[in-house]
């Protein structure tokens, strides 16, 4: 099995049986495992990160799922293509800590994956560049139960392009 097919299974168990599950009772009892996209090389990058200045580097607050907002650091921007088309993100950092996390909308949202986007957690290389893998986009815990407040990206990430790695939709969401 490969990296990203253990790290599936691993979330799946956790999912299924884990103390800090976002699932319902039920929805363990129902999980079957989550739905992925298959593994897409071609949305694997390492790649520089224009930061901001320090005029530009602000904190925002983040709507978030519940109403709420939720406080990040606007970091610096990541630049590539996908299928030919480029493409800018927004990176942010937690506002006391030093991960690096990029909420982000595309084409598959409302149909193939969870409305309100997805998420990943970058890796630092302390060199200049993050590690950018779209195989590990995962879905908000709101996407499963309402009752988790997430924070919804901004318009500044909402792609007009397909990301067709990670995570899919959960078919079995909690209403309230």
């Amino acid at each position: 099995m490969s990296e990203i097919g253990d790290f599936r299974k691993g979330k799946d168990q956790h999912f299924g049986s884990g103390k800090e599950s976002p699932l319902t009772p039920g929805q363990r009892k129902r999980l079957r495992g989550l739905q992925y996209f298959p593994e897409n090389p071609k949305l694997q990058f390492v790649l520089p990160v224009d930061e901001f200045s320090e005029d530009e580097r602000e904190v925002i607050e983040m709507a978030t799922s519940t109403g709420q907002t939720q406080a990040y650091l606007r970091w610096g921007r990541l630049r590539f293509e996908v299928d030919g088309t480029p493409v800018v993100l927004t990176v942010y950092r937690d506002v006391d800590g030093d991960e690096v996390f990029m909420p982000f909308m595309d084409s598959t949202n409302g149909e193939d994956s969870y409305s309100n986007g997805r998420y990943l957690d970058l890796v630092d290389n302390g060199d200049g560049r993050l590690s950018v893998d779209f195989n590990y986009a995962y879905n908000p815990y709101c996407a499963y139960n309402p009752n988790w407040s997430c924070p919804i990206p901004l318009a500044e990430n909402r792609l007009s392009v397909a990301i067709k790695a990670g995570e899919k939709i959960f078919t079995d969401a909690e209403a309230g």
